[in-house]
């Protein structure tokens, strides 16, 4: 059914001689040890457990090999979690004693010192086996712990929070700062992890985590049910249409990730990163910039349905109406309970996709172009391949030109990756076009928008003048 898998792997082995992993890693000499050498065991999910010592070149290299098993029986990707490492006990430091003895490369240390790579180093096993074991493919893995340079490896998520609304709100920023200190793809446990959110507070959660790079719901065994089933009309279409929407922006973020990829940029980026000499956006920690199209306002307070939002310079278009603001000003947005605050920067193009049909929403730039000594134009670009390996991919090209009285589109391609899609919907933002050509050849458009095949050049007459007095009214 085209279902992947991913496994929950914690490093706490059961100390049990009925259990070969942990015969081998005793034999091996593979698990964390006291001054005296002593084998250090603590209680976690299977019982009392041992502890293998990642910072041991020998040990990651067999820890690596109980992937491949996992692998063969279908298992596509892998969880790590409890990884600090975490134990269960009622006080005091809930990891592993201060004193307890690691290889750390062959110097030896303790774990005050290891503590914070302990997770770090698990996650480059567990990459190192799954690019050994399937060249091929892209290791997927996601780690509860880690360090300075997690990104090299996998991808992390906010851990077990609460689920109330100032942790909704601290969300955001945790992402972000996670983002700023080079691990791009994160996000949270929506509705938290710990507790029972409402109806309301779960919505807005999922709302925002739409825009996250890592999206998902899941809670600790001891609270009520989540499913977003559970909570009934309307939130439950409401939530089935961000769901929707999330699916319909995939090859946004896919091309964010690529971006991420190749530049280290964050998909979820700082309101300041529009404009970072703006000082006014410098402490803004409750709205956070997805690429450099979309600025999102989330909601983070019970009854909330209207909010204050700074915006960065130009202009910017709301996403559910087309109403245009002036940025470097605060600004009131309304937020029913099926929307949440959501900007589109003047001078983009969102691509989406439906039905196999790629359909590129064309905000243009709305400066006045007789007071411009340059004629405004921004470019994007759209990288796909066939989602998962190394093999061929492609980059489609998009440059946006605003005249005086037109609006002009080219595309090019790079890359030897097909073409995914069945046809191209060209959807126009403001008012109503006026005419259009497609590579010269005018054409009939239904409302603001033109269907068509593949186009080197798409030209719009009209829509500008109509664009600009809306924003002067």
């Amino acid at each position: 059914m085209g279902v992947q898998f991913i496994t929950i792997n914690n490093p706490g082995i059961k100390c049990d001689r009925k259990s070969n992993l942990y015969l081998e890693g005793e034999v091996l000499g593979a698990f964390c040890t006291y001054p005296d050498g002593q084998t250090v065991t603590a209680p976690v999910w299977p019982g009392w457990c041992v502890f293998p010592d990642f910072t041991n070149p020998l040990v990651r290299k067999w820890w690596s090999r109980q992937y491949e098993y996992l692998l063969d029986v279908g298992i596509a990707g892998f969880w790590h979690d409890m990884n600090e490492p975490a134990v269960f006990i009622t006080d005091g430091d809930r990891s592993l004693p201060k004193v307890t003895q690691h290889c750390l490369e062959g110097r030896g240390g303790e774990h005050r010192e290891a503590h914070n790579v302990y997770g770090l180093l698990e996650a480059r096993a567990a990459y190192e086996s799954l690019c050994h074991y399937r060249p091929h493919q892209r290791p997927f893995i996601v780690s509860r712990a880690g360090w300075a340079g997690l990104q090299r490896y996998s991808w992390t998520w906010t851990g077990d929070i609460n689920s109330n609304w100032n942790m909704l709100r601290i969300t955001v920023s945790m992402v972000v700062g996670l983002g700023l200190s080079g691990i791009p793809y994160s996000g949270s446990d929506i509705g938290g992890f710990q507790g029972n959110p409402s109806a309301e507070l779960y919505l807005r959660w999922f709302q925002m985590a739409t825009f996250h790079p890592f999206f998902r719901t899941h809670s600790s065994n001891n609270v009520a049910n989540r499913n977003p089933w559970f909570y009934g009309e309307p939130y439950l279409s409401i939530l089935r249409d961000f769901l929707q929407l999330r699916y319909r922006l995939l090859p946004y973020f896919y091309t964010l990730s690529w971006e991420a990829s190749q530049k280290g940029y964050p998909p979820v980026r700082p309101v300041f990163w529009a404009d970072s000499n703006d000082s006014a956006l410098w402490d803004v920690d409750d709205a956070f910039l997805l690429g450099d199209a979309l600025l999102v306002c989330p909601i983070t307070e019970k009854g909330g349905r209207q909010r204050q939002a700074i915006l960065p310079k130009g202009y910017w278009y709301n996403f559910w109406d087309d109403m245009v603001f002036q940025g470097s000003q605060q600004i009131t947005l309304e937020a029913p309970l099926e929307r949440i605050p959501l900007l589109v920067k003047a001078g983009s193009i969102l691509p989406m996709e439906e039905d196999r049909q790629l359909i590129l929403h064309i905000y243009p730039t709305l400066e006045k172009t007789e007071n411009l000594s340059v004629t405004p134009t921004s470019s994007f670009c759209i990288y796909s391949d066939a989602g998962d390996g190394y093999g061929k991919w492609r980059l489609d090209k998009f440059q946006m030109q605003r005249n005086k009285n037109s609006l002009e589109v080219t595309w090019e391609e790079e890359g030897d990756y097909d073409f995914a899609y069945t046809s191209v919907v060209v959807q126009l933002h403001g008012d109503q076009v006026e005419q259009a050509w497609v590579d010269e050849k005018e054409v009939i458009t239904k409302g603001q928008k033109i269907e068509c095949a593949k186009f080197s050049k798409i030209r719009v007459q009209g829509l500008l003048l109509k664009l600009t007095s809306q924003v002067e009214a």
